[in-house]
């Protein structure tokens, strides 16, 4: 039976694949390929995809076609200060409202990180990691907030694909069980300075000064010289 699918859950299904690092940046993404993974038209392929190049997933070429984005050492570092001055704020004010049945949701997921850890899930460790950061603004019940930290979460997982070293930070999940013992004290100004020592370990594990690796045959066959 032919399978059929929405275009939100096209974009979704691609979205968590560049996400959990399962596709490289780069990548082509082939509308006739795609059409016959979901069972269903080009023309719904391509509503997916200009979805996904709204949100800076995805390059979109006439000429070319459709690529996984990638992320320069500039727009990478750009990213991070955003997130820097939104997600301070964000816990502070957090952790001034938090309920126990909200810092109970954080310990939840913390397990579930940890689990991942130590089942060594690169995949499900990506994005669970990920959406540590993005629960706690769901937990807000801010829709804006929480749309605008996803974006720039997809943006650093798009860093991450680009410039993370082979020894990518493995205490995250450490940090994050610090950063809900501060917030279940109550301590908004430990939980604020947790997160911005967070958010700068994981922009070092990035080699951002290291080149991405290019696809483009020409180019990576091509020996670079000083």
């Amino acid at each position: 039976m032919e399978r059929t699918s929405t275009t939100a859950t096209i974009a979704q299904a691609l979205t968590d694949a560049i996400v959990e690092r399962r596709v490289q940046p780069g990548a082509k993404l082939v509308e006739q390929t795609l059409a016959a993974h979901f069972g269903v038209s080009r023309t719904l392929v391509r509503q997916a995809l200009h979805q996904l190049a709204q949100q800076r997933l995805v390059t979109l070429s006439p000429a070319r076609g459709a690529f996984v984005a990638t992320l320069s050492p500039q727009e990478a570092r750009q990213v991070f200060a955003v997130r820097r001055m939104l997600e301070l704020e964000m816990v502070r004010a957090f952790t001034l409202q938090a309920t126990p049945r909200q810092i109970a949701t954080l310990r939840a997921h913390l397990q579930q990180e940890q689990s991942a850890v130590a089942d060594r899930d690169a995949a499900g460790r990506t994005r669970l990691l990920a959406d540590f950061h993005a629960l706690i603004a769901q937990l807000m019940d801010n829709a804006v907030l929480a749309q605008v930290l996803q974006d720039l979460l997809a943006r650093s997982a798009i860093a991450a694909l680009s410039f993370q070293s082979a020894h990518a930070a493995e205490h995250s999940s450490e940090e994050h069980g610090a950063l809900v013992e501060a917030i279940a004290a109550r301590d908004a100004e430990r939980a604020a300075r947790l997160m911005g020592e967070h958010l700068d370990h994981v922009e070092a594990s990035l080699q951002l000064d290291r080149p991405a690796p290019s696809h483009d045959m020409s180019t990576a066959l091509t020996r670079q010289t000083a």
